[in-house]
């Protein structure tokens, strides 16, 4: 008999992350991916060039154990503890993005056609990567955190200016979705 694995239903896994979010706040800590870029940019010297680097990073080791977990986390949950099952998407959707020229649509966890190497080494997929990465690096520094910091850490504690970036970070995630998407593919 081959057992079927699905994802962990909400009653398990909101209540982990609400005990996680209890532990930081009860320590003194906020959750956030973000704020480790900037303890790697000190690690690796940047703090003689900006003062925004200027901290002492050791104090940040606990955070890159965070990272350390998530990249194993997703490792072992894609290699150990999936089904290969093809994601259950929407009809409309399915659609829409096999009209913008995606063979396959839920396939697998990202789409080939934009991450498979040659997609990614093509001209296209360079820009893409430099102006999605400077745009995400300039809004999570203008917003004071990213999108897990702000909507896990920052709404669990009720924090109005993680609330206003949270929506912001909506409203971003749908002009990129419906608007922007389409004119690249």
């Amino acid at each position: 008999m081959e057992y079927i694995l699905s994802p962990w239903p909400w009653y398990i896994s909101g209540p982990l992350i609400a005990f996680v979010m209890a532990l930081l706040l009860y320590f003194g800590k906020t959750f956030g991916m973000s704020s480790n870029l900037r303890t790697l940019c000190t690690i690796g010297g940047a703090g003689k060039f900006s003062d925004f680097f200027k901290f002492n990073w050791k104090d940040q080791i606990w955070n890159l154990i965070v990272v350390l977990g998530a990249i194993i986390g997703g490792f072992i949950a894609t290699q150990y503890l999936s089904n290969n099952s093809i994601t259950n998407l929407n009809p409309t959707t399915v659609k829409e993005l096999q009209q913008m020229g995606f063979k396959d649509v839920g396939a697998t966890l990202v789409p080939q056609e934009m991450y498979n190497l040659e997609a990614i080494f093509s001209i296209k997929g360079v820009l893409l990567l430099i102006i999605g990465g400077l745009l995400v690096g300039f809004g999570t520094r203008y917003a004071g955190g990213c999108t897990s910091g702000h909507a896990i850490t920052g709404l669990s504690s009720l924090q109005k200016p993680s609330l206003i970036a949270v929506i912001g970070f909506f409203i971003g995630g749908l002009i990129m979705t419906n608007l922007i998407l389409p004119l690249i593919f």
